[in-house]
């Protein structure tokens, strides 16, 4: 049986997960040294024989950087970078002009990693407090190859599992457009119960 959420309960981890990235978008703004904007404009959940092509069109025109959730919940982060972040990020943090691309060198692959840490640890940190949760981020990496081949031996294995996915913005002060940060986060099926389950322990009717 499918998963759903209400359009209250949406709301609400959209919520969480801003709250998160607030205090993500302060650690993130001390290393670029720039006003940054993080924010979660959408968020949906997609069946799973539908993440593999969406995976495998980011990949081919992004850098990805995953990270694990690992304790009472078990899920893992995508981060999505374009090479316009990539020359972005190297300007602002590294001090390098380089041109658009997600060719990376020793450097660009540690600052990649470093931000991912930044934010998914605030993410988890967040969703930990908020849902009262023993859970943390393990340490990212850079996986090689085909990504979504992973994700369809993982699928076939664990049916259960159900993506939720959102996207996130990001802005600097210095610039006039936003661009889009894919951020992938997958639970298996037991914990987004879990975690359905608190929300729907909150008084939602605004008082008693």
């Amino acid at each position: 049986m499918d998963l759903h959420m209400t359009d209250l309960e949406r709301d609400i981890i959209r919520e969480i997960l801003n709250i998160g990235l607030a205090r993500a978008a302060d650690s993130f703004a001390a290393i670029a040294q720039e006003k940054v904007l993080l924010e979660v404009p959408s968020l949906e959940l997609v069946r799973g024989r539908d993440i593999l092509a969406l995976v495998r069109k980011y990949q081919s025109e992004h850098v990805a950087i995953q990270s694990d959730i690992k304790g009472e919940f078990n899920g893992t982060t995508l981060m999505f970078f374009s090479g316009q972040h990539v020359q972005r990020l190297s300007r602002v943090c590294l001090r390098l002009t380089v041109s658009e691309t997600v060719e990376l060198n020793e450097m660009q692959e540690s600052l990649l990693l470093e931000i991912s840490n930044i934010i998914t640890g605030a993410l988890v940190t967040q969703l930990a407090n908020i849902l009262k949760a023993k859970i943390y981020g393990a340490p990212p990496t850079a996986p090689k190859g085909d990504i979504a081949r992973a994700l369809d031996s993982l699928l076939l294995n664990h049916p259960l599992m159900q993506p939720l996915i959102f996207s996130v913005i990001t802005q600097f002060s210095d610039q006039n457009s936003n661009v889009e940060l894919p951020l992938m986060l997958f639970f298996d099926r037991e914990t987004f119960v879990k975690i359905l389950a608190i929300i729907r322990t909150y008084d939602l009717s605004g008082g008693k």
